[in-house]
């Protein structure tokens, strides 16, 4: 994945104008998120919450639970070498079993996850995306991670604002409408949040308003 020159710089201006109070809250790791912005150590909640970087820089992790994880591990990556297009990416605190290049195994890769998270018991739970499933203990979500940003300098008192295009981002849809905020929808579909943007480049276009809009 690459992220364009202009949503990477907005989000570094956006990030200085508001004093800090910009976070990244993604499915992926941390790791992964600072080589697509880089530039600057953003506060990032990654894996879903699992990993949440503040914005003194401070970074927090889950439990590794590297037995649970090295069992589904090889059940996932045995699926994954028996059907070419399916692709296993290891985050570290959860596994991803991605099924873009091999659509037509989408019911199978989500019957084996599901199967995989049953038998690890109820700290596990299955998270739908877009042509992935997850796997990842229980406990974290987008929503979480924004609640926990928001108890914090600098962003304690601020109206929360969340954009997000995927089904794993409801989470942070509902949290952000709980507390009043503006939660923002990116593509088709239906969704919790109050408002959409229609694709990337319209919101390229609203936040360099809202950037061109702050003193």
């Amino acid at each position: 994945m690459r992220v364009r020159r202009e949503t990477h710089d907005l989000v570094h201006a956006l990030h200085a104008a508001t004093g800090g109070a910009l976070a990244l809250v993604s499915g992926r790791a941390i790791d992964d998120v600072d080589r697509l912005f880089r530039g600057g150590a953003l506060p990032i909640a990654g894996q879903h919450g699992l990993e949440r970087r503040d914005a003194a820089g401070v970074t927090t992790r889950a439990p590794a639970h590297a037995e649970a994880l090295a069992h589904a591990r090889a059940r996932l990556a045995e699926l994954a070498a028996r059907h070419e297009g399916l692709l296993l990416e290891d985050k570290g605190l959860s596994l991803a079993l991605h099924y873009r290049a091999a659509p037509q195994h989408e019911a199978l890769v989500h019957d084996v996850v599901r199967g995989a998270a049953a038998s690890l018991g109820n700290d596990w739970l299955v998270q739908r995306g877009k042509y992935v499933v997850e796997l990842r203990p229980a406990g974290a979500d987008k929503g979480a991670a924004i609640e926990a940003y928001l108890a914090e300098a600098p962003f304690a008192g601020r109206l929360p604002v969340f954009l997000g295009d995927d089904a794993t981002d409801e989470h942070g849809f509902e949290a952000v409408n709980r507390l009043g905020g503006h939660s923002i929808k990116v593509g088709e579909g239906a969704s919790a949040a109050r408002w959409r943007l229609r694709d990337v480049r319209e919101v390229e276009r609203w936040l360099a308003e809202v950037a061109s809009a702050r003193p």
